[in-house]
């Protein structure tokens, strides 16, 4: 390879060919193509380059990021030490341009940031005597700028004076004055000291907003008009060199012929934002205040319509003015500038206007440089057939490259190496890309991306749609070739040094966002394709049309498509509010995701899991689609919507949980930038793609978080079936439960309340539950069953609190009424959990629901209203429980001590046992304590069984533990038994004798009339027409198991009493006495 054919394509020797190799940190030179000495700083960390070129800020920023490197920031003590000593051999002592870490990067704009508004004053055409005073004191001034926003009247046609200044001694002391030429422009002149100055400056006469701004100073003489920021006229020099008199008159609207007076020539349309300085603005200045930025420095007046007075023709109105984004307005406020040392070799840094050129300095890892180096040296030593080939075309084709740092300067020139880059990759294409051409074809594309961006052409002809299309079409091209699948080992070849195919797609983005006025300048649609990207390009001029949902190219393999679009509403927002020209630039790459390491984790947090999975990792799932829109050619940011396919498949085990992210190029940016969730959410997730929703434009993608499945689908159908039946046996038992509270009359107490209404509460949280596959078919159905769930499964586990507050209270003795306590309970049981469902709904209303089921947002913090409580019940439960067994093994132990000494060794074991696992048997169903193998579930399958038997099963033990086995209902049912025997025992003794049924209150009487059928009152009565009664007492006094019957009627003239008794062995004894107390007769029946 010739000398000179290396310098011709020196962009693809990426520039750092060394003389020698510095072992540790010290000074490396290169050359650049003009045989210009480069200076190269190696530390242990870092390796500066100083370029010595001028360029502008934003030119000398993308060239180092196009060398793979950024501007350095000499914050750091060893950064300050590199480029001191970079500079000091250098032996530089211009100012050089460094970068600020405080500001960040820029971004484009929401609408609301583009837009101010100002109060303004109109002058009527229907008047010519419209003008405005500013009623302030002048000193005499030695230099001064006066800026106005202007909108002229399209219908005006004379000349119009904008402003006149006049002082007592001299009339025409500073006057701006402006005229419609033929071509329809507002020529703009100034009038200093007298002397008129030539119509030069102009601005469109197209009834819009223009700032205008001119200044002057006294020791030079050097005037300037600006116009929207835009310097359009300068000179120097006047007649008389003085400064402008003092005490004078400002006058809007009119020329003033006299002082203060005889107004000509007067200004027809609307003026507002007038400021008046005492200094001469600088052209970095005049641009921030375009900007609206605000210039408070040496200012005389502000605009106020106060501090104005006015004809009455004159009035207020409103106006709306568009303001560049907050990116231009930092540079407009002056870019970083290292300008020298202190005594004690700190750094001096100041503020230069962005747009001056001054050297700069790249800093980028020792690593980094290594790697670069090593892989020129490869390219150069052995050249790849690519770059053999790309030297014979370039020869053939005898171009014509300029080799600046920062790229070429030419469109026309670029279009010309990137055909003959893309013929020369067409013909290697049996050939693989080497490390080394990748990383020349990447640098490639980012210095032509910067050049489309900050070198529009001026040749007429590179303005073309069809140069533009084949220049974009060539840089598509070149950059498909990069970033194919084929490929992807290349890229963990040259990982070191290029952040990934990330860069690519920043460089993509800004060439085609660059041409995009010339692609559209003929047309309203374009689309430029290639096997691994596709590029569309859409207008809207007019706020009836509608820009069309932008997708990725049809593929077989899969059966929807990747689509992303702005809103229709957003498009008509953005028309309303004064963008007549909307530019859509959508970009879908569909070859990335293979090009990123797959052994690199993409860290995230996770989400929450209910243990059946475990978090692995987080992968890129998806294509990367991308969306840009221009207004008016300015970046602006909207929200957008997009769908994308998932291309990752899900091995067996393995479940995948779609995340919406997009590129943060500001995170990280020593990386390159890195994913980042804000502002997106999932709007839907469906078999094979998911929907999502962005508040911004930038480039998107699908991120899978990974989990492995604890359990296969075998476990899991079975775990189902099981939660399905246990619900429906709890179900049963609890209704058996509550039924036989009621039915067998068991005592009224606060423990069978709280009962009663635990069984209430987890009976319909399992009904729900059971429901709730059913439910989920309907979105707003499954809402309300979710509310309901979590009310209910709330209500369960505050009973189950009051179970345990209310053991407590007889475990330790509490002062507290019956009454009052109930009370208390009710509050807990039902109230908090209405208060926490909703404050849940209030707070987090639209992540309140799960996206695939009817139960509360495990990804978000709502699952913790559920969670936070529930522990909070099952730790005091916990504590109450571990009491209940104290008390009961130390009761256990004062037993054992009262046995005979020689059964109290045997017998204590078997207490103390029985003591700790009756009240653990008992006591773990009400207090809810099975719960807690939830928070081991993920260990294992067996412990899910377990779960699930425990919680699904709990109405069943709540009916045997509490029904069955409850020796109050019990006792309630043997005493419904022993009435119903007593009332037949009675009936064989007495028929007309009445048993009350159960629910009668203690010691009732029951009456009956006489049944001269008892075979008792034959024997002791006279005649069958006698009257006769029959009583049944139940009485406490007796054993609970007895009840006594009484027989009272009138037998001989005296009074006869028949007493029966019953006794649980089931035999009666009949007894007749007198009324006297005198024994008649017993028998047994």
């Amino acid at each position: 390879m010739t000398g000179a054919l290396h310098a011709g394509l020196i962009l693809f020797s990426l520039m750092v060919v060394c003389e020698s190799e510095p072992t540790h940190s010290g000074m490396d030179r290169e050359a650049d193509v003009h045989g210009q000495d480069r200076l190269i700083h190696l530390t242990p960390d870092w390796a500066f380059q100083l370029v010595n070129e001028s360029l502008s800020f934003s030119r000398a920023n993308s060239f180092c990021r196009s060398q793979f490197s950024s501007l350095t920031t000499p914050d750091q003590s060893e950064d300050q030490e590199g480029v001191l000593e970079l500079l000091q051999r250098a032996g530089l002592h211009t100012p050089v341009w460094v970068k600020d870490p405080s500001k960040a990067a820029s971004k484009p704009l929401t609408l609301t940031k583009q837009y101010s508004h100002f109060s303004a004053l109109n002058f009527p055409k229907e008047s010519r005597e419209g003008f405005a005073r500013v009623n302030i004191s002048f000193p005499a001034l030695s230099s001064t700028s006066v800026c106005v926003r202007v909108q002229w009247d399209p219908q005006w046609n004379e000349v119009s004076t904008i402003f006149s200044y006049a002082a007592p001694v001299f009339t025409n002391e500073f006057q701006l004055r402006g005229q419609v030429d033929t071509q329809g422009r507002i020529l703009l002149a100034l009038i200093i000291h007298g002397q008129h100055l030539p119509y030069k400056a102009s601005f469109p006469n197209d009834g819009a907003w223009h700032h205008l701004c001119v200044t002057w100073r006294r020791s030079s003489g050097h005037w300037a008009i600006y116009v929207d920021g835009e310097m359009k006229d300068i000179g120097s020099g006047t007649d008389t060199p003085r400064d402008i008199h003092r005490d004078g008159i400002l006058i809007l609207g009119q020329d003033q012929d006299s002082f203060g007076g005889n107004f000509t020539e007067p200004f027809v349309g609307n003026m507002t934002d007038l400021n008046v300085w005492n200094v001469s603005l600088e052209a970095r200045q005049v641009r921030a205040l375009n900007a609206c930025l605000p210039m408070t420095q040496e200012v005389l007046f502000t605009w106020n319509l106060g501090d104005l007075s006015s004809h009455p023709v004159v009035t207020e109105v409103q106006a709306l003015l568009f303001c560049p984004g907050t990116h231009q307005q930092r540079a407009l406020r002056g870019c970083r500038t290292l300008r020298g040392w202190t005594a004690e070799l700190l750094p001096l840094f100041g503020l230069a206007d962005c747009w001056h050129p001054l050297p700069f300095i790249c800093r980028s890892s020792t690593e980094r440089y290594w790697k670069m180096k090593q892989l020129s040296e490869s390219q150069s030593s052995q050249p790849s057939a690519f770059m053999n080939h790309l030297m014979k075309l370039s020869n053939k084709s005898q171009l014509v490259l300029v080799q600046q740092p920062s790229g070429p300067v030419s469109l026309a020139e670029a279009s010309a190496l990137l055909d003959v880059s893309v013929q020369a990759l067409q013909d290697t294409q049996q050939e693989e890309l080497q490390p080394a051409d990748m990383l020349s074809l990447i640098q490639l594309l980012s210095l032509l991306s910067v050049a489309a961006d900050l070198q529009p052409p001026a040749d007429p002809g590179d303005q073309s749609l069809a140069s533009a299309q084949q220049l974009s079409q060539s840089f598509i091209s070149v950059a498909d070739s990069v970033i194919s699948q084929d490929n992807a080992l290349k890229w963990q070849d040259i990982k070191e040094v290029v952040s990934g195919p990330m860069d690519v797609v920043h460089s993509i983005d800004r060439m085609v966002t660059s041409l995009s006025p010339r692609l559209m300048a003929e047309t309203d649609h374009m689309t430029i394709q290639s096997p691994n990207i596709k590029v569309e390009v859409q207008q809207s001029l007019e706020e009836r049309s509608r820009p069309s949902s932008f997708c990725g190219p049809e593929m077989q393999k899969y059966n929807s498509l990747d689509c992303i679009s702005v809103p229709h509403q957003m498009i008509q927002d953005l028309h309303n509010n004064g963008f007549r020209k909307l530019t859509l630039v959508n970009t879908w790459y569909g070859s990335l995701r293979p090009l990123f390491n797959p052994e690199e984790n993409i860290t995230m947090v996770p989400t929450v899991t209910d243990g059946i999975q475990r978090y692995l990792g987080t992968v890129l799932g998806s294509s990367i689609i991308s969306s840009t829109v221009l207004g008016d050619d300015q970046p602006i940011s909207t929200a957008v919507r997009f769908q994308l396919q998932h291309r990752v498949q899900n091995p067996y085990g393995t479940v995948y949980d779609p995340v919406c992210a997009f590129w943060d190029f500001d995170l990280t940016p020593e990386a390159g930038g890195w994913w980042n969730t804000k502002g997106c959410e999932v709007v839907s997730k469906q078999y094979g793609y998911t929907v999502c929703y962005c508040n911004h434009t930038t480039n998107f993608a699908l991120l899978m978080q990974v989990y492995e499945s604890q359990r296969n689908p075998e476990n899991e159908k079975a775990l189902q079936v099981l939660t399905f039946i246990g619900c429906g046996v709890s179900l049963c038992g609890l209704l058996f439960t509550f039924i036989l509270f009621i039915a067998v009359g068991v005592p009224k107490s606060d423990r069978t309340t709280v009962h009663k209404n635990l069984i209430v509460a987890l009976g319909m949280a399992e009904l729900l539950l059971m429901c709730s596959d059913w439910a989920s078919a309907n979105e707003e159905v499954c809402f309300v069953v979710t509310a309901l769930l979590h009310l209910f499964f709330m209500a369960s586990f505050s009973w189950m609190l009051v179970e345990g507050l209310l053991l407590w209270s007889k475990v330790v003795s509490v002062n507290i009424s019956e009454d009052r306590r109930m009370k208390l309970y009710y509050i807990i049981g039902w109230g908090l959990p209405v208060v926490i469902v909703g404050v849940t709904l209030t707070v987090s209303l639209q992540e309140y629901k799960a996206d695939e089921h009817c139960w509360l947002n495990v990804k978000t913090d709502t699952i913790w209203a559920f969670v936070g409580p529930v522990i909070f019940v099952l730790a005091v439960n916990a504590v109450v429980l571990c009491r209940v067994v104290m008390v009961t093994v130390s009761s256990a132990r004062r037993r054992a001590k009262m046995l005979s000494p020689s059964s109290a060794s045997k017998m204590q074991t078997f207490d103390l046992t029985w003591a700790v696992t009756r009240p653990v048997l008992i006591l773990l169903p009400v207090l809810g304590l099975t719960w807690l193998c939830g928070v081991l579930v993920h260990l294992s399958v067996v412990v899910a069984y377990i779960f699930i038997t425990l919680n699904a099963f709990q109405g069943l033990y709540i009916f045997l533990v509490y029904a069955v086995y409850n020796s109050e209902v019990r006792n309630a049912i043997k005493r419904i038994k022993e009435k119903r025997k007593a009332l037949s025992f009675t009936n064989c003794s007495q028929p007309s004798s009445f048993i009350p049924s159960q629910r009668a209150p203690v010691s009732s009487w029951g009456r009956s009339p006489p049944t001269p059928s008892s075979p008792e009152t034959s024997e002791t009565s006279g005649p069958s027409s006698s009257a006769s009664t029959s009583l049944v007492i139940k009485n406490e006094s007796f054993r609970k198991e007895s009840f006594v019957s009484f027989s009272l009627k009138p037998a001989s003239g005296n009074q006869v009493v028949q007493l029966t008794g019953f006794k649980p062995s089931g035999t009666g004894m009949l007894t007749t006495l007198d009324t006297k107390g005198s024994f008649i007769k017993n028998h047994s029946c």
